[in-house]
This record gives structure tokens, C-alpha cells and sequence, in this order.
């Protein structure tokens, strides 16, 4: 049952349960709808379970078949979704109180929160959510809401991670070849949104052939190849999409390593990294590669998924 229901067509969509790391998502959100001049919906699931932890308990994951059912009575019920109201309304003042001219909407449901964001984010410009809600262990990187969200999600998703700072002016896109086409373009309109400089950073490792020792000569030579083709790979993605966006500076740089301790590295220096997600066809289960995984525990700015079909 839908409390509040608004269709999700042209806004940003964010998830909000209170928590520290949903405020500065909800900072975020705000920031991206003013930037393409649409509303921000404000989406609050059922984060909590049935009644709610007890005290002294252990923190635990919780499952979708903890929502409300028949068995909560209707006072708790009510007091349950006072409880959300409460929530999504302080969301709403906060954004009000900061940008007063931004549409906000408020959308209270008793969907479990992974499944209301990738249901409300299908028609949305971008969905945002935080790295950790209420429900989280201490210890994780990002919660279980977030990592569901970005393995199903048909829409680009932005999961804000590291510390507030003051911005870089730069966004960073990652392309492991021509098929993440989706992210740089993407990462151009970014920048253009911004106002900031574009790096498309191309990691990549010299193949090893097991029991085969090429002479030096022969080994150097091939690795001297092997790096002229890779540095054309972000050179060869960019080309098109500089004469569209002549007001955006481009960098692109392919390196010799591996890709997640490459991009986390560069991340330092960027306002967001924008990475595609592939999501094959027919694929069960979490449909996120070792890559975009690492990237997503460890950058330490906001992360933007792409994904391709």
C-alpha cells in the first residue's frame, strides 16, 4: 500500500530513513535537482522491522518479508506511520529551509526501501541514496539497501560516499572500453552541469601468459604495443562528445593498473566518478562486477552507476 503516491516522471528521486548518511544524500539530491531543474522526490520505505528492534539487541540484516502485516495492530500501524511522516516531513523542511524555490515531494510507502526507490527511480532523472541507514551494520561500507539498489537499478544511480568537502571541479569517468559509451556520455553532461572539467581514466593490466618467458626484447615490445592501443581506448570515446560539449575540458589518461585501486586513487581528486554497470540479460543475483563493487565501498566522493543494458 502506497501512502503517497506521485508518479516519478522528470524529478531526482532520493531515499531518506533520518540517518546521517540520508541527510547528506538528501543534500546531494536537492544540489542534482536544482541542476537540471526538476522536483525532488523524497522516497521514505520500510527500513525498520515489524516492531521494530529491541533493546540491547544485536544489529542485524533486515529481510523484505519484515513489513507490516496482520500482525501489528492498527495502534501501531498508526504509530508506525506517524513515525515515517515524521521523517519525510523534516526532509521536506530541510530542503525548503536551504532552496525554497525546489519542488519537493514527499513519498511515504510501506514498501521495503529497496524495492520503493527502484520502483519510484524507472522514469527519474537520477536516483541518490546514502552509503548507510538506520537499519545498517556499523561496520558495513554500504548498507543492503544501497547495494540492492545499485545491482538492480534501470536508471542511473548516484551512492554518496566519502566526507563533505570543498569541490574538486572535476568529475571522473571510468571506462574499461567502447561499450561504457553510456558513461561517458553521461560524465560529459555532468561536467557541462557542473561546470567542471572531465578526466576519462582507462586502467588496464598487461595479460600474463602462464608458463610462457618471452624474451625481454619480445616482452617490451609487446607491452609497448599493447599501451599505444590501450591509451587510445578514452581518446577514441571522448571524440565524438568534445565537439558537442566544446565548453567542457577533457582529460583522458590510461594507466597501467588495476582499475579499482586506480579509480578510488583518482576519486580523491573528484567531485564524482561515474562508472556503467552491465547488467546481462536473463543474470540472477547481485549484478555488480569486482570493479564497480570496490569502487562503490571505497571512493571517497559520490559514485554515479550507469547502467547498460
Amino acid at each position: 500500500m502506497v501512502l503517497t503516491d506521485v508518479p516519478s516522471a522528470d524529478r531526482v528521486v532520493v531515499g531518506f530513513d533520518g540517518s546521517g548518511p540520508a541527510l547528506r544524500a538528501l543534500d546531494h539530491a536537492a544540489e542534482e535537482a536544482l541542476r537540471r531543474n526538476v522536483a525532488l522526490e523524497v522516497v521514505c520505505g520500510w527500513p525498520w522491522g515489524l516492531h521494530g528492534p529491541k533493546r540491547g539487541a544485536e544489529p542485524r540484516e533486515q529481510t523484505e518479508r519484515e513489513r507490516p502485516g496482520e500482525a501489528i495492530t492498527p495502534n501501531e500501524a498508526q504509530t508506525l506511520y506517524r513515525a515515517g511522516r515524521a521523517v519525510t516531513d523534516a526532509a521536506v523542511e530541510r530542503v525548503a529551509s536551504r532552496h525554497s524555490d525546489l519542488r519537493t515531494i514527499p513519498h511515504l510507502t510501506t514498501e521495503p526501501a529497496a524495492r520503493a526507490l527502484l520502483r519510484a527511480g524507472r522514469a527519474a532523472a537520477l536516483t541518490v541514496v546514502g552509503t548507510r541507514g538506520h537499519g545498517g551494520f556499523t561496520g558495513l561500507l554500504l548498507g543492503s539497501v544501497g547495494l540492492r539498489v545499485a545491482a538492480h537499478c534501470t536508471r542511473p544511480l548516484t551512492v554518496v560516499r566519502g566526507e563533505t568537502r570543498e569541490p574538486h571541479g572535476a568529475v571522473l569517468v571510468g571506462i574499461a572500453s567502447e561499450a561504457d559509451a553510456d558513461a561517458v556520455r553521461f560524465g560529459f553532461q555532468e561536467a557541462h552541469r557542473r561546470g567542471a572539467s572531465l578526466k576519462v581514466l582507462h586502467a588496464w593490466q598487461y595479460p600474463a601468459v602462464p608458463g610462457v618467458l618471452p624474451s625481454a626484447e619480445l616482452y617490451w615490445e609487446g607491452t609497448d604495443q599493447q599501451r599505444r592501443c590501450e591509451a587510445a581506448v578514452p581518446a577514441f570515446a571522448t571524440a565524438v562528445l568534445r565537439e558537442e560539449y566544446p565548453d567542457v575540458e577533457v582529460h583522458t589518461e590510461s594507466v597501467y593498473e588495476g582499475a579499482a585501486r586506480a579509480l578510488v586513487e583518482a576519486s580523491t581528486r573528484a567531485d564524482v566518478v561515474v562508472l556503467a554497470a552491465h547488467r546481462p540479460r536473463h543474470s540472477l543475483g547481485l549484478q555488480l562486477g569486482p570493479v564497480t563493487h570496490a569502487v562503490l565501498h571505497h571512493a571517497h566522493c559520490p559514485v554515479t552507476l550507469v547502467p547498460v543494458a
